[in-house]
């Protein structure tokens, strides 16, 4: 008999590494937020006032904004994995900042080690998510990389609520936990092909600094001043809406006030998953004008000191804020010239980082004569301001339809 014969063996699927660079992105975002409902603990520690905290929180967005104008750049010539394994290192020396604290050095020290790990990681790992997905897992991979981003963030408080409330050394733990799951990441990031073809000879490593060509400026500064705008919502989340719910809200369960944080960053994510089907020239001015709805009833969870309306505010500014700061991205990235998008992307990065830092070290100064909730008040009015002045600009003139 003739032997039958072989089909050929189908190819073997594509390995889906770019899940496991969005699980590193997600590890090392979340322990950028694992103090947020550990502040009142360390207050009691160490003995601070909120204002104390805003600042210690604020030297968090210093050290992301030094490393996106110093490194941004850094991964498209030394590659992806070694940027994101440096980043690792780093949010290992931060964690161990935490483990080993006994007062306000370590805790400044440790975020701002925090702040330089998201500035090199956000760019290279993002990168690295998408560009390791075939054509067919494009879509997915987008996807991955913005849940990995905002899912982290809205992860670390949650898991570290759930540690402090539940299981002993509640200053200690979260961050031991986080080393753990850090060193499982160490083999992730070495066994992941690399996506940047080495140059020889190798460019210079030059700092890229900020650039906003003066042709686009029409476009990028309301993306910025959106984008500052939702980032410092987050930046009110992740760093004052704990001390509020304990303060007027008798939240004293430290798990609650981390899910109340990760509620904002969920509906970020979704936001920005809604954003392209709305569309780019829609999505802007929309999540600016969804934003200020959930601003609106931030400020009158405040005013009537309710817990439900502080829930449905993280969900519906969170929503506007992902959205537009996905259309922002997007405009940004489209008009920007292409030998100064990476720059160009990165200066808008700046402003929001801006926004995360910089008002919430205003509601805690204001705090100090004037009270938490009236702090709150003022910088929820003054954001809806912002927001509702770039929504009305941009609804009346639209950014043109590439």
């Amino acid at each position: 008999m003739t032997p039958r014969e072989r089909s050929p063996s189908p190819p073997p699927a594509p390995r889906p590494w770019y899940v496991a660079a969005a699980v590193v992105f997600a590890v090392g975002m979340a322990g950028t937020t694992l103090p947020t409902p550990l502040y009142g603990l360390y207050r009691e520690e160490i003995g601070f006032s909120q204002f104390m905290v805003t600042v210690i929180f604020a030297v968090y967005a210093v050290g992301v904004i030094a490393a996106l104008l110093l490194a941004g750049n850094f991964s498209d010539v030394l590659g992806r994995r070694p940027l994101i394994f440096a980043a690792l290192v780093l949010s290992a020396l931060s964690a161990l900042c935490f483990v080993f604290e006994h007062g306000l050095t370590l805790l400044y020290l440790g975020r701002l080690l925090s702040g330089f790990a998201v500035g090199l990681l956000s760019g290279a790992a993002t990168a690295a998510v998408t560009e390791l997905a075939t054509p067919e897992q494009r879509g997915r991979s987008g996807f991955a990389a913005t849940a990995a981003n905002m899912g982290g963030l809205g992860c670390g408080p949650l898991l570290s609520g759930i540690l402090a409330q539940y299981a002993p050394h509640p200053l200690r733990l979260p961050y031991l936990v986080h080393l753990a799951l850090l060193a499982v990441c160490v083999p992730l990031v070495l066994a992941m092909p690399e996506t940047v073809q080495p140059t020889q000879p190798r460019p210079r490593l030059r700092p890229q600094g900020m650039v906003v060509p003066a042709q686009i400026r029409g476009v990028f500064v309301p993306a910025a001043l959106a984008a500052f705008a939702g980032f410092s919502v987050l930046g009110l989340f992740t760093a004052i809406a704990p001390s509020f719910a304990s303060e007027y809200l008798g939240v004293h369960n430290l798990a609650v006030e981390g899910a109340i944080v990760l509620a904002a960053f969920l509906a970020s994510t979704v936001g920005q998953v809604l954003a392209p089907r709305v569309g780019t020239a829609r999505a802007l001015p929309l999540g600016c004008g969804v934003l200020v709805a959930g601003l609106v009833l931030i400020g009158c969870s405040l005013l009537a000191e309710s817990l439900g309306l502080l829930i449905a505010g993280a969900l519906v500014a969170g929503a506007g804020q992902g959205m537009s700061f996905r259309a922002s991205m997007a405009e940004v990235g489209r008009v920007a010239p292409a030998k100064q998008r990476g720059a160009t992307i990165s200066a808008l990065f700046v402003a929001a980082y801006f926004g995360i830092s910089v008002p919430v070290v205003g509601i805690g100064a204001v705090a100090v004569g004037l009270g938490l909730r009236s702090a709150g008040v003022i910088f929820v009015g003054c954001i809806i301001v912002v927001s509702g002045a770039v929504g009305l600009y941009l609804s009346r003139r639209p950014a043109p339809v590439s």
